[in-house]
């Protein structure tokens, strides 16, 4: 509901008549229901000469009308130029609006040889992996992970960047079939929201206690591999949250991979030997190669960044 980038850069600039203005996605368009002004009308209001879009608006109210009505009040529109740089940025918006459903990214550390964790050891990586982390669930809306790791590990799953709070927080989700989540765990009384999704046969009385401690339930069917993920990514694309990151644990990032569910791996290398198994998806079909690979060094670690073929942003 807050102003959009093309009002706020109009406001900044105070004077903007024959101006030219550079847009990662196409300036919305006026609909019923609108919650902020439309940034073509204010566009057009400023009188500026140029506008250059980087890539149209897949919203079904937008699609494509904002770029007529600029037009059709006489101004400039070039339409391509960052298209590819912006379609990377703007991923979980655009799979939001495509689909209804969040953008998802599955996320997890592991040593070289494949292990995701070792008795005794808290942080398979660095302070400078960690502080990554925290970056990035500072844009996401929301964190994800199951029971085990809640009963295991009592994780925050706040946004620290920087080793301070964030004012804005992602929602907390934990996947608990049987409501087995403390109220008093640290997802549940953190700042921000956290939904606990559960099973029909979660009891009563742990409803009643969880919701009283702050923390909103969600009921799911369930199936043979645990609560229906699909119906969970439905549920979280209605309530307006575009993107997750899902931070395990191994059964819950293996579910999300093996189900065709996760649209980027974020993987955290240490150069650690821990001995043999890790993650393992298990899906019967032929092993999946990410697309477009970035790696990124986190002294003395490695993020590997990759799409996986999932879902794909249209033209």
């Amino acid at each position: 509901g807050g102003r959009h980038a093309e009002a706020v850069a109009l406001a900044a600039a105070g004077e903007a008549r024959d101006a030219d203005v550079y847009v990662t996605l196409e300036p919305c368009f006026p609909f019923a229901g609108k919650r902020t002004p439309a940034c073509s009308s204010a566009l057009i209001a400023a009188g500026v000469r140029r506008v250059v879009v980087a890539r149209e608006d897949p919203d079904q109210h937008v699609a494509g009308r904002g770029i007529a009505a600029l037009r059709a009040a006489g101004i400039t529109v070039e339409v391509g130029d960052g298209a590819a740089e912006a379609t990377a940025l703007l991923r979980p918006y655009l799979k939001h609006r495509q689909t209804g459903r969040p953008y998802v990214i599955a996320k997890w550390a592991t040593s070289l040889d494949g292990r995701l964790g070792a008795p005794g050891i808290r942080w398979l990586t660095s302070e400078a992996a960690r502080a990554r982390v925290h970056e990035d669930r500072a844009w996401v809306d929301a964190v994800l992970v199951g029971v085990e790791t809640v009963l295991a590990d009592d994780p925050a799953l706040t946004a620290r960047p920087g080793g301070v709070v964030a004012s804005r927080q992602p929602v907390r989700i934990v996947l608990d079939s049987r409501g087995r989540t403390p109220p008093g765990a640290a997802v549940v009384s953190g700042p921000g929201r956290a939904i606990l999704a559960v099973g029909r046969n979660a009891p009563v009385a742990w409803r009643s206690a969880i919701t009283a401690a702050g923390a909103q339930v969600i009921e799911l069917d369930e199936t043979p591999n645990g609560l229906d993920l699909e119906q969970l990514l439905v549920v979280l694309g209605q309530r307006a949250i575009l993107s997750v990151i899902v931070e395990g644990g191994a059964a819950i990032l293996g579910s999300f991979l093996r189900d065709e569910l996760a649209d980027e791996v974020h993987c955290y290398v240490a150069p650690l030997l821990l001995g043999a198994a890790g993650l393992a998806i298990d899906s019967g079909k032929l092993a999946f190669r990410l697309e477009d690979v970035q790696v990124e060094r986190l002294d003395p670690d490695v993020l590997i960044r990759g799409y996986t073929g999932a879902w794909k942003p249209g033209p």
